[in-house]
């Protein structure tokens, strides 16, 4: 008897870290992969905020490399984006902060960001 089986598996963290803005569907790790190509950025993480048109929106919180602090604000950070993403993927909002929450493993709580921004 020769019985053959497919087994599919599944990578999935329960769809908090995806983001809906306007009806499409933008995955945070893409948004930070590109901002780290940003030559000024030390460290990003993307969540999702509320808008009012759009339910929800891209937000970035950027932290600096030290030498850049200072010379550039939120806005530069999204136009530059807008020059490599498409338009429904560019953070509407970029907070600047000094550093980014992390665990005890070093690891970025973007849970906390995100809890933040919903207002939980």
């Amino acid at each position: 008897m020769n019985v053959t089986s497919e087994i599919e598996l599944y990578v999935h963290d329960g769809g908090a870290s995806t983001i809906n803005a306007a009806g499409f569907k933008v995955w945070p790790a893409e948004i930070e992969m590109s901002l780290y190509e940003h030559p000024d950025i030390q460290e990003v993480a993307v969540v999702s905020a509320p808008d009012a048109r759009r339910g929800e929106t891209v937000k970035a919180f950027v932290a600096l490399k030290p030498q850049s602090r200072g010379r550039l604000n939120g806005d530069d950070i999204v136009h530059w984006a807008k020059e490599r993403l498409a338009t429904y993927k560019v953070p509407r909002v970029v907070e600047l902060v000094e550093a980014l929450p992390r665990s005890g493993s070093g690891k970025i709580q973007w849970r906390v960001l995100q809890e933040r921004e919903w207002g939980r």
